[in-house]
């Protein structure tokens, strides 16, 4: 009598599977994806980032490993490791290409294989979270992942808007999406609120405020928090730098170990 088991999945050591959602591009999901990792990972998390941002992949990138290769192994790719404890594992379409400056120019049917492949065949290993950076809007890429992942029973979704109307519209859509997907609502975070100066410490709100926070009480969904635009984060994104580790005097440094917070106590109840 033979009995056939099936294989283990490459996600069956991930304990909690997190989305970063948009309804637009440029409000900061893959800043939130990443700090959100580094918080995680200073909080004693193992982590793994997937960017299915297939056409603008910049997770690469914000942890300086751009010009690493991607290795196969007995169960599929191996992710690359951002860090010397490899406590960061990363999977980008961005190592996937041969040129930095290649673009990537795909039909639908083309995105989503990879999309699924990806969620299938990359060797994670044991991690507490998987932090998977969409792109914007609600396309099919977006249905592809969440078709993929819910298998796996992920933990929510994270929103992330700025503050003006038209972001929070377009937020907005992406709430009725999470709905009809049936995909839980972590929370929202409104990126970029508010400009501190690093000389006299004033705030002013460039882009209006208070956006995030008004569409999380009409959703009737937590909001995670405010994070103020600051150029030592910017910069430390741009250099590859840990921001958590190195300021922890910026002013968007309480805000973001805050998200990470709320995210560990929900991913706690959860499995309680």
């Amino acid at each position: 009598l033979l009995l056939f088991l099936p294989e283990r999945s490459n996600l069956a050591g991930v304990r909690h599977i997190l989305l970063v959602l948009s309804g637009k591009g440029g409000v900061g999901k893959s800043t939130i994806s990443t700090e959100l990792a580094l918080s995680l990972r200073h909080s004693g998390k193992k982590v793994g980032i997937l960017d299915v941002d297939l056409c603008g992949p910049s997770i690469p990138r914000m942890f300086r490993v751009q010009d690493n290769d991607v290795h196969q192994c007995d169960s599929g790719w191996v992710p690359v490791f951002a860090d010397q404890d490899k406590s960061i594992s990363l999977m980008s379409i961005g190592f996937l290409l041969e040129k930095p400056d290649d673009a990537v120019v795909w039909r639908g049917p083309k995105k989503n294989a990879l999309i699924k492949q990806f969620v299938a065949d990359v060797a994670w290993g044991d991690l507490d979270f998987l932090i998977v950076d969409t792109p914007p809007g609600t396309s099919d890429e977006h249905i592809s992942t969440v078709e993929a992942l819910r298998p796996y029973k992920p933990l929510g979704a994270i929103l992330v808007t700025t503050p003006q109307a038209v972001s929070v519209g377009d937020v907005r859509r992406e709430l009725t999406f999470c709905k009809k997907t049936g995909l839980r609502v972590l929370g929202i975070v409104e990126n970029m609120s508010g400009f501190v100066c690093p000389h006299c410490s004033e705030c002013t709100n460039i882009f209006s405020k208070g956006g995030g926070e008004e569409l999380a009480k009409h959703a009737g969904v937590p909001f995670l928090g405010s994070v103020p635009l600051d150029p030592q984060l910017s910069q430390s994104l741009e250099e590859g730098r840990d921001f958590i580790q190195e300021f922890p005097k910026s002013s968007a440094f309480p805000a973001l170990t805050h998200i990470a917070q709320q995210i560990l106590d929900g991913a706690l109840q959860q499995s309680s």
